[in-house]
């Protein structure tokens, strides 16, 4: 919001223009792309309704991971695990290399 503004005219000023603000209590938002997931740890969310428009709007802790499924998938059947999230983190730790965290797993 606007500093010095107080939140209560800033939502009033908000309504008259046909605006909606809401918190969204959230855990985690994870956004999907072709090169591979952003997760936002701790995130605030806001949702604004626009007219007939829904905008979110998201900060938090932001965490980058370049692997995809398909990279999780090829890890979970070499290395014989069956649990995904042992394979993410798995990749996380060798940075993103599959080779180095498939024999990570192969050892343990």
């Amino acid at each position: 919001m606007l500093p010095g503004l107080d939140p209560k005219k800033m939502q009033d000023m908000l309504k008259k223009l046909g605006m909606k603000m809401d918190n969204i209590p959230a855990k985690q938002v994870i956004i999907k792309t072709n090169s591979g997931d952003i997760t936002i740890d701790e995130p605030e969310v806001i949702k604004t309704t626009m007219k007939d428009q829904i905008v979110f709007q998201i900060s938090g802790n932001v965490k980058e991971q370049s692997f995809s499924d398909e990279d999780v998938k090829i890890v979970m059947e070499q290395s014989g695990i069956k649990e995904e999230q042992k394979a993410r983190e798995a990749l996380q730790k060798s940075s993103g290399d599959i080779v180095k965290a498939i024999m990570e797993l192969k050892k343990s």
